[in-house]
């Protein structure tokens, strides 16, 4: 199964996953709270530059960002619609910013380290008995390894109605990619249900 971490020794890979996921809150909470265009732009921009000295390559980006830029651009036409222009940048900046930062995060710490702190994260929840700290980790974990493998059957299933020199249209796409998506999450909870890897409750 793929996954979106990519192996580098850059700053951000040294970085330690729990420093940049509090990194990461806190600068979501600035660009929720920050009214200004410029600044956003300013955030935006700066956001491009630390995922750029990634080095991931234009193709990889573009694979990684596409559907992630696609909506945001939707969510920016929206709001120019019905509100303002300067809204409607101050969106397009803000979540653009924050795909950035989020995607650099996610390039950059590897699946399990993403377990490891979101399952401390959740242990005083875990306390108080609402959830299983553990199947909360485990879950994110899951999620994060299924994106590569959805974007991948996305594509194949696309290059298949070309091969077969039919159009590729969204309903003859999304109608396959669910129930291979669906069949495949099915598979891996009976894995984990054989090998106990779930908390018991």
């Amino acid at each position: 199964m793929k996954t979106l971490y990519v192996v580098g020794s850059g700053f951000l890979h040294r970085l330690s996953a729990r420093a940049k996921l509090v990194l990461l809150a806190a600068a979501s909470l600035a660009l929720f709270l920050i009214q200004s265009p410029l600044v956003l732009g300013v955030g935006a921009v700066a956001s491009c530059l630390l995922f750029a000295s990634l080095r991931i390559g234009w193709r990889q980006t573009w694979l990684r960002l596409r559907v992630l830029f696609l909506t945001i651009a939707a969510v920016a036409l929206f709001t120019l619609v019905f509100n303002s222009p300067v809204e409607a940048v101050s969106v397009f900046f803000r979540l653009s910013a924050l795909a950035l930062l989020a995607s650099a995060v996610t390039a950059t710490t590897t699946t399990g380290d993403f377990i490891t702190e979101v399952t401390f994260a959740a242990l005083p929840l875990e306390k108080l008995g609402l959830v299983k700290a553990a199947d909360i980790g485990l879950s994110i974990g899951l999620v994060l390894r299924f994106i590569p493998e959805i974007l991948l059957r996305h594509q194949a299933i696309r290059d298949a109605h070309i091969a077969r020199g039919l159009r590729p249209r969204t309903l003859s796409i999304i109608v396959p990619l669910i129930i291979l998506t669906l069949k495949n999450a099915d598979e891996i909870a009976s894995a984990i249900d054989a090998r106990a890897i779930r908390a018991q409750k």
